[in-house]
Order: C-alpha cells, then sequence, then structure tokens
C-alpha cells in the first residue's frame, strides 16, 4: 500500500506536558515512522504512513492529547515520501526568536500518586513528577524548556531515572524535573534557625506534630512559600495573623481531599471541576452551616459568608496529610503583609526563625515565583481573581499585532504582560507596587520575561497616573515610546481583547479607583468605546473624599460626606450608629474638609458608595483588608429579595434618594440583609437604566463588563441576567481578572490599536 510523507506543525502549549512522548506512542501504535522534536517555536513531526493510517493520527492529535496540553494551530505539509524505518525523539532545537508556550506548574497527577503509595520505594517521595505533572514555570529560565535550562540542573539523575527519563515508553520520558528519593531535591527541617533533620520520615512526623499542638510552620512549596496551622485551632490562627500582621483579611484553606471537603461548603459540579483540576486554584466556595463535624476557626473567614479552598497538588502535601490528623489546614502565602512572597532560604531563615515554630525548606531553587491562584464561578464559568500557579505562563490569544509592546499595569494588584506576535503574556500576580521588595520584584520579571518570551520592546504603555509605579517603569525605558491609556478605558479594552472584540461597545468599568481625563478619581464609567479611544456618557455622581486614600481605610469618612451632601448639617441628628459611635470633633474636622476643599479629592468610585453602605449599616467603620466594606455587603444579599431604593440617572447618576431610603430603613429597624440586597438590586438597575439609554442613542447593543465590582457574584449574575433578558450581547471576563491584575492586558490592546492606526 502507498505510503505518504507529512511534515505537521503543533503550535499551543504542547512542551512539558507529556507531548512528544505522547506522539511517540500514537505514531507506534499505527505503524508510522518518522520523528518529532521540540523547537522554541512550536513542536514538528515529519511522520510516514498509509493515508487511512496518518488521518488516524492527526484526529489522535486533536482528540487524545495529554490534559494539559492546549493546542492552537495544527498545520500540515505534504512532502516527498521517506521512509525512516522507525519513529524516535530527537534532541531540541532553538530555531530563532520565536517562542513556544512554556507550561504552567501542573499538579500531581493519579499515576505518581499510585508510585508514592508503595512506601519504601524511591518515588514514595516529596517531589516525585512525570511528563503529565510537576514544576514547569518556576523552575524554567530559558527556552527550549530542557533540564539544563531550568533549577534542576545541578540534580544529577541516578541510574534509575537516567534509565527512566531515556526511555521513550516510560512515563517519565524527558520529564525535566524527574528525580527521586535518592537523587532529587530534598527537605530540611529547621528550629529556631538550627537544622534538625533531613530524613524524610522524621521531618513529616515532626512537622505533624507541630501542627496538631498548634504550631506554626513555613514551609517551601512550588512557587514560594507557605505559613500553615490546624485550621480548627482558633489559637493558632489567632496567632498566624498576629505573626502576618493580618487583622481581617480571610486565609485561604487545604483540605485533604474532596470527601473532607464537602460538608463544610456548597459546591456545584463546575465549581468541583475547578477544585480538582490540573491547576489547583484557591476556589472560593459558599460555606455550610456544619453540624456533626468540627468546626473551621470562624477567624479563618473573618465572618464572611465564603471561604477559599483548594486540595493538595504538591506530592509533599499528600505525604503531610497522610501523617497528619487533622484533615484542614491554613495555607496563606509566607511573607509578611504587604511583601512578595518569599522563595529564598536564607532570608526565609532570616526572617522567620524567630516567628515560625518549625521551617521546612528544600534544596531546589525557584526561579519564577508564583503565588496560589484563585478563582470563582460566577454565571456558570471559571473567573480568575488572582492569575498566578497553574495559569501563568499561558497566553491570552487576540486578533490583534501585539509584537514588542510591554504595558506595565496598574499600581495596586499589579501584573504586567508583554506583547508576541498575536499572543499577550501576563506576569503572575505581582502585587500592590508599595513597598521595596515588591517592587523589585516587578522589575526582575519583567527583566525575566522580556528574556524568556524574546521580547525586542518597541511600545510601552502605561496608566496615566503620573505617581504610579508602574507608569514611571514604563517611562524610564530607553528609547520605547510611551502610550498612555486611561484606567477605565483599559479595564474595558481588557475585556474587549480577552473576547476578541475589535469595534464599538458600551463598557461598563465599575471599581474603587483610577485617574481620570479631568483630574478627578473615576470608578464609575460608563463609556462608549473602541480600542483606540473612549467617550464618557455618564457616571456616578463624584463626591469628596475626605483624606483621599485614608477614606478606603476608615469607610466612615466616605458616609460621613454622603451624608452632609444630601442632608446637609443636620445629618448629625439622625440616629444613625455610625454617628454615636464616631468622635463628634472627628466628624466636625471631616466637614470643615469638605467646606474648606482640603485634601478632598473628587471621586465617582463604585467602590466608595458600597463602602458608604458598609458602614451606614455599621458592617465596617475601619477596614482591616482591601474592599472589605463591599465583600461583606455581599456576604449579606439574599436571593428573594426584589426590592429596591430610587435614584436618577441622566448625565450623572445620583444616589442622593438611595441614602435616603437606606437611612429609612435603618431608622425603622429593616434587617441589614434586606438592605444590603436593596443596595445591590439598585446598583443593578441603575447599570441596566444607563446602558439601556446609551443604546436608545447609539444603536450599540454589545455590553462589556469590567473592573472589581464585577468580581461581587450577585451583582454581576444579576445584571448579565437582566441585559440578556433585554437582548444585549453581554461580555465579561473569565480568563483575565476583572480586577486591575486584567489592566495590562487592556493597556497593551489600546496601545496595539493606536499603533495599528498611525501605520495606516
Amino acid at each position: 500500500m502507498k505510503k505518504r510523507t507529512l511534515q505537521i506543525s503543533v503550535t499551543g502549549l504542547v512542551q512539558g506536558v507529556g507531548f512528544r512522548p505522547f506522539i511517540f506512542r500514537i505514531a507506534t501504535k499505527l505503524n508510522l515512522s518518522g520523528w518529532v522534536q521540540n523547537t522554541n517555536e512550536n513542536v514538528i513531526i515529519q511522520v510516514t504512513g498509509t493515508s487511512h493510517n496518518l488521518n488516524l493520527f492527526l484526529l489522535s492529535l486533536k482528540e487524545e492529547a495529554p490534559t494539559a496540553a492546549m493546542i492552537r494551530d495544527i498545520s500540515t505539509i505534504e512532502m516527498e515520501s521517506k521512509d525512516f524505518g522507525s519513529f524516535s525523539i530527537r534532541e531540541s532545537n532553538d530555531l530563532s526568536e520565536e517562542i513556544t508556550e512554556i507550561s504552567p506548574d501542573i499538579a500531581v497527577c493519579d499515576e505518581c500518586l499510585r508510585d508514592m503509595d508503595m512506601p519504601g520505594n524511591r518515588l514514595d517521595y516529596a517531589f516525585v513528577n512525570c511528563t503529565n505533572c510537576g514544576p514547569r514555570f518556576t523552575i524554567i529560565k530559558d527556552l527550549p524548556y530542557d533540564r539544563e535550562k531550568t533549577t534542576m540542573q545541578p540534580f544529577t539523575m541516578c541510574h534509575e531515572c537516567r534509565h527512566e527519563y531515556y526511555d521513550v515508553r516510560n512515563r517519565r520520558f524527558h520529564a525535566q524535573p524527574v528525580a527521586c528519593n535518592d537523587c532529587g531535591p530534598h527537605y530540611e527541617l529547621f528550629v529556631d534557625g538550627k537544622k534538625i533533620s533531613s530524613k524524610s520520615e522524621t521531618i513529616i512526623e515532626s512537622i505533624s506534630k507541630s501542627i496538631e499542638n498548634g504550631g506554626i510552620l513555613l514551609i517551601k512549596g512550588l512557587g514560594g512559600m507557605h505559613l500553615a496551622c490546624d485550621a480548627f485551632n482558633n489559637q493558632a490562627v489567632e496567632k498566624l495573623r498576629i505573626l502576618k500582621n493580618r487583622d481581617g483579611k480571610p486565609f485561604a484553606v487545604m483540605f485533604r481531599d474532596i470527601e473532607t471537603l464537602e460538608p463544610y461548603v456548597e459546591i456545584d459540579y463546575p465549581e468541583r471541576q475547578s477544585l480538582m483540576s490540573w491547576r489547583r486554584p484557591i476556589v472560593l466556595l459558599q460555606k455550610k452551616k456544619v453540624s456533626n463535624f468540627p468546626v473551621i476557626s470562624e477567624s479563618i473567614s473573618s465572618g464572611l459568608n465564603l471561604l477559599g479552598v483548594m486540595l493538595p497538588y504538591m506530592p509533599f502535601h499528600y505525604l503531610l496529610f497522610r501523617s497528619l490528623k487533622t484533615s484542614v489546614i491554613i495555607l496563606t502565602s509566607g511573607n509578611f503583609s504587604s511583601e512578595p512572597i518569599l522563595t529564598d532560604n536564607m532570608t526565609a531563615l532570616g526572617q522567620f526563625s524567630n516567628h515560625a515554630d518549625s521551617i521546612l525548606l528544600h534544596n531546589r531553587d525557584i526561579y519564577n515565583r508564583t503565588d496560589d491562584s484563585v478563582v470563582r464561578l460566577i454565571d456558570g464559568k471559571e473567573r480568575i481573581f488572582r492569575r498566578s500557579r497553574g495559569y501563568v505562563p499561558t497566553p491570552v490569544p487576540t486578533s490583534l499585532n501585539t509584537e514588542g509592546i510591554i504595558a506595565f499595569g496598574a499600581e495596586l494588584t499589579n501584573c504586567f504582560c508583554v506583547g508576541k506576535r498575536q499572543n499577550v503574556y501576563l506576569s503572575q500576580h505581582i502585587g500592590d507596587l508599595q513597598g521595596i521588595e515588591t517592587i523589585r520584584f516587578y522589575e526582575q520579571t519583567i527583566a525575566q520575561f522580556i528574556k524568556l518570551f524574546r521580547i525586542k520592546p518597541t511600545l510601552a504603555a502605561v496608566d496615566m497616573h503620573p505617581m504610579y509605579i508602574s507608569s514611571k517603569t514604563g517611562l524610564a525605558m530607553e528609547r520605547v515610546p510611551v502610550v498612555y491609556v486611561q484606567h477605565h478605558h483599559a479595564h474595558i479594552a481588557s475585556c474587549m481583547a480577552e473576547n476578541m472584540l475589535d469595534e464599538k461597545v458600551i463598557g461598563v468599568a465599575l471599581d474603587g479607583t483610577g485617574f481620570g481625563t479631568d483630574g478627578n478619581t473615576w470608578g464609575s464609567e460608563f463609556l462608549i468605546c473602541d480600542l483606540n479611544d473612549f467617550e464618557r456618557i455618564t457616571h456616578f455622581e463624584y463626591i469628596p473624599l475626605p483624606g483621599g486614600d485614608s477614606a478606603t481605610e476608615e469607610p466612615w469618612r466616605t458616609a460621613v460626606s454622603y451624608l452632609y451632601r444630601v442632608y446637609g448639617i443636620s445629618f448629625r441628628e439622625l440616629e444613625l450608629k455610625l454617628l454615636k459611635q464616631t468622635d463628634p470633633e472627628k466628624i466636625s474636622l471631616i466637614i470643615q474638609m469638605i467646606d474648606k476643599k482640603i485634601n478632598c479629592p473628587l471621586t465617582s468610585g463604585a467602590g466608595r458608595l458600597f463602602d458608604c453602605v458598609a458602614s451606614l449599616i455599621d458592617l465596617v467603620q475601619i477596614a482591616t483588608f482591601q474592599a472589605e466594606g463591599p465583600m461583606r455587603l455581599e456576604s449579606l444579599v439574599k436571593q428573594d429579595c426584589n426590592e429596591s431604593y430610587e435614584f436618577t440617572t441622566g448625565n450623572t447618576i445620583c444616589f442622593d434618594q438611595t441614602i435616603r431610603g437606606i437611612v429609612a430603613d435603618i431608622t425603622d429597624g429593616i434587617e441589614k440583609v434586606t438592605i444590603a440586597t436593596k443596595f445591590h438590586n439598585t446598583i443593578i438597575l441603575a447599570i441596566f437604566d444607563s446602558v439601556n439609554a446609551m443604546r436608545t442613542k447609539s444603536g450599540i447593543n454589545k455590553v462589556v463588563l469590567s473592573g472589581g465590582v464585577f468580581q461581587n457574584k450577585y451583582l454581576s449574575e444579576k445584571t448579565m441576567d437582566l441585559l440578556r433578558k433585554n437582548n444585549f450581547e453581554v461580555y465579561s471576563h473569565s480568563i483575565v481578572p476583572a480586577n486591575d491584575g486584567g489592566l495590562a492586558l487592556g493597556q497593551l490592546a489600546v496601545a496595539s490599536k493606536r499603533r495599528e492606526l498611525l501605520c495606516v
């Protein structure tokens, strides 16, 4: 039977995910000869066989690829027929300045877990991995992805590991981090700065006892250090809060398995899929009222109705839970508040030896630090709130020419991004650019991305705010022109780019703060925009923000500002807990600041209106973490209330009547849950009325929603549902955060479009 030869090029996430061994297996199964090779651009296959078997090969290529692989394109070229004799895997080749995709880190697979279930063997090991799982992005230094270009380079494989590594039929064939108890990285236990043990069994037993006795542990993980303690031990949790200087922000917890999780949270099928996926993010789930089970410390969630949960993703986690009596531990970032997650062993010992009861470190370097990613299921889809481990550096495909553009992101919740061809590579979560260590992490990671993705910077995109560290960093690039992008235009452009939109849309950007073109602080923007420019149609009415940024930490200031605007000086006579609890002299000072316009910038921030309402109903007067007021308001909403408050729309959206209605309900003794729900319903109706009026005038039917406020599940789902029922086409974020962590994508999209228009 006549044989044909094809050259096949496969692009996408096809390196570091067991793709070449997969190709070898299906080629051998179908009696095909040829070879497969990694390059820094793609995976290339030359294969010879019958037409029937080649068609089966191409079908298998698409339908049976490894779980973590994401094929974006397969192209084939017919070649002169050639008999290769057998099928082989060739050494990697660095062809050009192009790149192939780099795999994120992958949770340990079921097959490796089965290997671990044979106690005493060399693979019952804290770092066991194969071509289907293990560290990837956190250890890679350069492309192509080969062992010598990772932090596994110092570890020489033992005879058994080397045999598995070179055996094309073995699951560990060319698994770059392959190692075992005999030759790989290992943990060492430190107490009071002194090494106690490096023996695995002793270490696991010791730290298990420490956790069960209320101890705090610092543990080096995949992308950085974690602090851990028993989630059932109230004293340990409070001790951890003091150590982290973290008064109220919720902690994430790790459960032993899905079975031990189910009694504590409401979980549906899509949430279960996210939780158990190879990405293993933290998933925000609704808490249950627990009975007949041990009670998790209420301090963990700080009274909110959500719990951030994850399942084990490192072999070490399974070894630990194998020994632990407790089934739930806190696992939070190993750092002090406002600093990036630690990765360096000596720094960890220096900072935590006097604070943690034990420190557990391993000797595999972390080259690219990553936090645990955070997601929530909204409207049936996974929405990323924090994009890091398991998701980075998977690119966001766009319809734009992104080549050479670097977008520097926002000041808070920073991520930056770089452009390559039509892809955008968002960085891992960097954090708030407000400390020296975080800024250093930011600058180092920018340099690493430029090198790793072979970026030749030709254009920088920055926020309009003149004082942002991110903007200053972009401006400091030598001989690179700069595009300034307004904050909320970038939010909408980010969602447009994610959804492949390149046309005029109605954009609704709701968040806390962003520098506006009029010099005021924006945050509730209703725009007619495309990727090039925008027109501001309406927004929430401006309100003075007494003390500027201080008001975000003390929501009572914003509440006083709203009350003063609505009632005048007579607001002081209202029967509100806020006014009774606050020093009258402080209130008088706020009034003077507003009257004299002293440190009272004008804001239209939606987040500040949420702060105001949270203060009015006495949920939060002094915030202990970012967005505490809005989060507590959302925690109160109930599904069976359709009431709302009055408001007015027009050139601006005015909530004076809303404030009056809330105050009246407080005075009448209406429950907080009802007030919170009515307020949410009011915002939803205000969005709809404004968008509907914009459609009537413009004829535009596509609505794009962005900004951190749309991480509110109730508000987001109800808004989208109302818009869809009225025949709007609604677009929202999924693979990129709606918060400022997704802003850089929008900055890059705007810069790309403006460059394109200049070149036409």
